[in-house]
């Protein structure tokens, strides 16, 4: 017993002894995990997923994720990890293995998913610049010495680097430090100052505390004794207001918008002497409404069977449940078939069994009547979460996502956009990609160029969970592979309520021109079918594809054109701030009075944008109340809250957008949707142009009658006779995809191959075209007539950087996960050669 005891006392000792390591994920575009050493009293407290400080180089430091934990020494000496930044593990490890996923299926790092998954707080740097946050409030009671000093620090210098206040405030382990001031919305990272938006806020009224008992109830003696003393003193139309308030806010009970309220002096008198009181309140988009119970929802017969099909109940022929189901279906509905409903019945299911669903949107910020239904529905068990958000607001809604089951405060129903796909999920049971056909679901900017639509399909797979996608347009692949049986199928052919699609008429804008029936460019027929909709009450939206107000300014002597000075485009007039403008830069000039070139003056503007539609139709319809709808008019999330409410509440009778107005817009009074040039839609360089354009026109047409007979769209067109413009009008889906999926089976594009583009980019044109027909000339050498290019894309140049594209194809049944390593491998030893070494080299998979 005695030496039994012995040997557990140096078994003991020698696991004290023991030197334990952590591989560490970092936010950077770098090809693995590094290996840090773990100080002794830090062993028992990190766990994987969890945040760490650690020195990378010779002075930054970065918080950095743990991703294994053990004792193999590496053949360096391992630094030592400066400090924990989380006392939980920040993300799980399901979520690693979905970010090694997408970093092996769209080429590229862990280090850029991780940059690309974490809100901009959670990625705290030595070089990140630290500002107080103009949401604190001044206490400085709750603050420790520490705290203090950084604060005061920060009141002298309005921004510094998180290394220069470690330092000051002589603390090593500052990032741990800075963390909780940032979640208590104390300090906050000059990143945030930039992507934060200005909420928009609205003032309520209620009865004054004045005139309430001791418990906040209203004493019903103060108010008939003041307006019986408003009655004696003459003081009708305040008596008229108060009486007015007291019914809109159910005698006391609950605040009413001030817009809600009769606007006039006797309600600032009111308010003035304290009768009645004023809060602003933000608007977050999510109104308070009456909550509903999706248990009273009634499917229709088409409704009921999509349910059915998409959560696996589903009869096969013989009367019995089929044994598979794809885990994926298409629901594929028209325009208000009521695709919403099938969702919420979806989520519901899900939200009584305790587990958690996803709901992706194109735009977060162009679907809040999708956010204020799902609210009605299942109140505070719904999270938003989109970058325009603020770092606080994100960072929240992460860690109640990752709540456990049961516990208070747990989100339910996720709802966002593409960066949605990165919260902690723990028990996710069901994905819903509404309008999966979207571009804005594709990311371009950045490592990794994933799809969030294709991503969602794979995160679902690893949850086993259902997976829906919904679209009256869907995309060619999502529709092969359920035709193919890959994914499941449901249909809806009819609106909701019974209410039939909108007719659709087409202009031929040769005959309008040729006998000269057109005003600007608007054919006579739209402009008449306009005015009708006016002075029936009903509202107007048209749709132009361009923003601006001129797409050029060209000289009509020389044709000289101006050009942006970083990249190969035209510069765009916009009238607003009376400058020609970059769309890709944002390079800007004013508009010079004459020619550069053989110095003009005669001027012309050539093609059209929303700026101007928006001018001309203020002229020819002077009553008509007309707003604009594009990224230069609805820059702030409060402005595009405020124009949808406009329009919601009938006080812009014609709304003139870019591709925005083609996206989850659900109006009740719409009786005329225009597309002013269809033609812009189909003449695009791409094998998706005909696809593309059929999904916008046929997108925007069903934002007509959606809740009223005699819906018209009119779409204007220089050829009427093209087979786009007839599926449109038509609405034949089927004949469209036939015509599409037979040319791209004869092209070699998707569905039936995959496509790899590599974009190289560099400042000197020559130096980046060695380095194009290097790269190559070693992609032949493997894959041989599968590459195509090097080329250079439609705009050859963007930010005063050249580019040139490769693309390799690869036929769907070929693993490719051998070739993207080989490709990978490549790049990597163009960059390593002296002359090539700043030449950056992209890589996006499926690039469509």
């Amino acid at each position: 017993m005695e030496y039994a005891f012995f040997f557990v006392i140096l078994h003991s000792i020698m696991e004290e002894r023991e030197v334990y390591y952590a591989d560490v994920l970092l936010p950077l575009h770098l090809p693995d995990t590094y290996t840090y050493r773990l100080p002794r009293d830090l062993v028992s407290a990190v766990r994987p997923g969890m945040r760490v400080a650690v020195q990378f180089g010779q002075r930054r430091i970065y918080s950095a994720l743990v991703r294994r934990i053990h004792t193999d020494a590496p053949k360096f000496k391992a630094k030592y990890i400066m400090g924990l930044v989380d006392e939980e593990p920040l993300v799980t490890e399901r979520q690693m293995e979905f970010w090694e996923w997408m970093a092996r299926y769209y080429m590229c790092y862990p280090g850029d998913v991780m940059a690309m998954a974490l809100p901009a707080g959670l990625k705290l740097a030595s070089e990140s610049m630290v500002m107080m946050h103009p949401d604190f409030d001044g206490d400085l009671t709750s603050l420790s010495k520490y705290e203090l000093q950084i604060v005061t620090l920060l009141g002298e210098h309005p921004a510094m680097r998180v290394m220069d206040i470690g330092r000051a405030v002589g603390v090593q382990k500052i990032m741990p430090l800075l963390q909780g001031m940032m979640e208590r919305s104390i300090v906050m990272l000059e990143e945030e100052l930039h992507e934060r938006f200005q909420p928009h806020k609205v003032q309520y009224i209620n009865i004054s505390p004045t005139l309430r008992t001791s418990d906040g109830l209203l004493d019903e003696a103060k108010v008939k004794e003041l307006l019986d003393e408003l009655e004696r003193k003459r003081r009708t139309k305040q008596v008229e207001v108060m009486l007015q308030v007291l019914q809109l806010t159910a005698f006391g009970k609950e605040a009413v918008p001030k817009r809600k309220a009769p606007q006039s002096s006797s309600l600032q008198t009111l308010l003035k002497n304290g009768i009645l009181s004023i809060e602003e309140r933000y608007d977050t988009g999510l109104r308070d409404l009456e909550p509903l119970d999706a248990r009273d929802i009634v499917l229709n017969d088409e409704q009921q069977a999509a349910y059915e099909c998409i959560s696996g109940r589903r009869p096969v022929a013989s009367g019995q449940l089929a044994d598979v189901v794809p885990l994926t279906t298409l629901l594929h509905g028209v325009t208000s078939s009521g695709k919403t409903e099938v969702y919420i019945k979806l989520i519901d299911e899900v939200v009584r069994s305790g587990r958690q669903a996803l709901f992706l949107l194109p735009e977060i910020a162009l679907t809040a009547q999708v956010i204020n239904r799902l609210k009605r529905y299942f109140g505070d068990l719904v999270g938003v979460y989109h970058s325009r958000f603020s770092t606080s607001q994100r960072a929240e809604v992460w860690k109640r996502t990752a709540l456990p089951s049961g516990e208070q405060g747990r989100l339910q129903v996720l709802l966002g956009a593409r960066s949605a796909l990165f919260l902690p999920f723990n028990d996710l049971a069901l994905v819903v990609v509404d309008e999966e056909h979207d571009a804005s679901y594709k990311e371009q900017e950045r490592a990794p160029r994933y799809n969030a639509r294709d991503a969602a399909v794979y995160l679902a797979r690893m949850w086993g969970a259902r997976c829906v996608l919904g679209s009256a347009t869907p995309s060619i692949e999502t529709y092969w592979n359920a035709r193919s049986g890959r994914y499941g199928y449901a249909a809806m052919t009819r609106r909701y309520g019974g209410f039939s699609l909108p007719r659709v008429t087409c202009v031929d804008m040769r005959e309008e021109r040729r006998i000269g029936r057109l005003k600007g460019h608007f054919s006579q027929y739209l402009l008449q079918r306009i005015g009708d909709a006016i002075k029936e009450g009903r509202q107007v939206i048209l749709f132009q594809n361009r923003r601006g107000f001129a797409m050029r300014l060209e000289c009509h002597d020389c044709h000289a054109v101006p050009q942006c000075v970083n990249c190969d485009v035209s510069l765009v007039y916009h009238k607003a701030t009376n400058s020609l403008r970059c769309h890709y830069c944002g390079y800007s000039i004013p508009v010079p009075s004459e020619c550069p070139q053989c110095h003009s003056t005669r001027l012309q503007m050539v093609g059209i944008g929303t700026e101007r539609i928006e001018e001309d139709l203020q002229i020819m319809f002077p009553d008509a109340r007309v707003a604009r709808m594009d990224l230069d008019s609805t820059m702030l999330r409060s402005q595009y809250a405020d124009l949808l409410r406009d329009f919601a509440e009938h006080r812009v009778d014609i709304l003139v957008g870019t591709q925005m107005v083609t996206k989850g817009l659900d109006f009740e009074n719409v009786g005329v949707v225009g597309i002013i040039s269809a033609d812009n839609l189909i003449n695009y360089p791409s094998f998706r142009s005909y696809e593309r354009a059929f999904q916008q026109m046929t997108q925007v047409s069903g934002r007509a009658g959606r809740h009223a007979e005699g819906g018209e769209v009119v779409i204007q067109t220089y050829t009427p006779e093209h087979q786009v413009v007839r599926n449109v009008i038509d609405g034949d889906y089927l004949g469209l995809y036939h015509e599409q999926i037979e040319e791209r089976r004869v092209f070699r594009y998707p569905p039936f191959y995959r496509l790899v583009e590599i974009t190289l980019k560099h400042r000197d044109s020559q130096v980046l075209n060695e380095a194009a027909d290097w790269m190559a000339a070693q992609l032949r050498g493997a894959f041989g007539k599968r590459v195509m290019g090097p080329e250079y894309p439609l705009v050859s140049r963007v930010r005063a950087l050249y580019l040139k594209v490769i693309t390799i194809r690869f036929e769907r049944s070929e693993a490719i996960a051998d070739a993207k390593s080989l490709m990978l491998r490549m790049a990597d030893d163009l960059v390593k050669q002296d002359d090539w070494k700043r030449v950056s080299v992209h890589f996006d998979v499926d690039p469509y």
